[in-house]
């Protein structure tokens, strides 16, 4: 057979990978797409904010093959680190990745710095097409991220998602600043930010866990997160919220701490009740340099950051 992966050439527009259950909620933000193939989805034109993609691959290229040899020479040829979405032809698609160089599977520590090698994505479109983008958003296979868990001092899995969103943006709280962590019950968050050495002052109406509240530099204050006057708390360096409400309510809550001046830098869950509300989405969105971004850790929910990268 003649090799044909001399001819690749760029594909046009933008392909997004949807967060798994959630293409309705991609497609919806994005509007205009071209085609759909289960959670990959494209679109024209240059890349746009899309919260509800867990990557997005960037100048995607399609690359005609008539071997799987062929096709994994190709990719080679370009760069050494590709992962595979398949959402079809699964055998061939995996015989070609197969003869790839394997990737580290091994869950990261945390802190830990974000992997510097570039991480591309590739698909088979056809038997005969491969559709590959050497440059995407999220270092990690598909947006996915695994650490090395902390299985005995965290109170549940919530930690999982700071620990995350810390590592994506490359900032944190460092020591000594003080945290405002509302809705803090049973304590993930909170465990978190005082393990980076913060001040945290952890409040709502429900009990932390009994360690998270004995730990030395944790203020416990039971009352509720909507209640709480910003007055009645020095300015902030940190306002974290992963309270469970509806995402109007938590609206009101971010709008009245924004209007204080008394938070320099906000990270707050927004927890869809039911339907996605994609106006309130747009609301959050719309808010001078703030970022929305669904985390692997996330549910049916979006983690809103403002200012992003302050």
């Amino acid at each position: 057979m003649t090799d044909r992966t001399a001819k690749s050439e760029p594909l046009g527009g933008t392909a997004y990978l949807a967060a798994p259950g959630y293409e309705r909620e991609l497609i919806a933000e994005l509007g205009e797409v071209t085609s759909v193939h289960d959670r990959l989805i494209f679109a024209p034109g240059p890349p746009r904010p899309a919260a509800w993609a867990q990557n997005v691959w960037l100048e995607p290229e399609r690359i005609p093959i008539d071997s799987i040899a062929a096709g994994a020479r190709a990719l080679r040829a370009i760069q050494r680190n590709w992962a595979l979405y398949s959402f079809h032809l699964h055998r061939r698609a995996r015989l070609i990745q197969d003869k790839l160089p394997p990737l580290a599977g091994k869950p990261l520590a945390f802190p830990s710095a974000l992997p510097k090698a570039p991480l591309g994505s590739w698909t088979l479109l056809d038997a005969e097409t491969i559709v590959a983008s050497r440059h995407c958003t999220n270092p990690f296979p598909h947006g996915a991220i695994a650490f090395r868990e902390n299985r005995q001092a965290p109170p549940n899995r919530a930690y999982l998602k700071l620990w995350e969103l810390f590592t994506l943006i490359d900032r944190r709280p460092a020591p000594g600043e003080l945290c405002l962590d509302l809705g803090a019950s049973p304590g993930g968050w909170s465990w978190v930010l005082h393990e980076l050495g913060a001040r945290v002052i952890s409040v709502d109406k429900a009990p932390l866990a009994p360690a998270i509240a004995a730990l030395p530099h944790i203020e416990v204050r039971r009352a509720s997160a909507f209640a709480l006057d910003p007055a009645e708390v020095e300015p902030v360096d940190w306002l974290f919220s992963d309270v469970v409400c509806y995402p109007e309510r938590l609206w009101r809550l971010v709008e009245r701490w924004r209007a204080s001046g008394r938070a320099r830098r906000m990270v707050c869950t927004i927890k869809f009740q039911g339907t996605t509300d994609l106006e309130i989405q747009r609301r959050f969105a719309a808010v001078p340099g703030a970022r929305l971004i669904h985390l692997w850790h996330n549910k049916h929910e979006l983690t809103w950051l403002w200012p992003n990268g302050a």
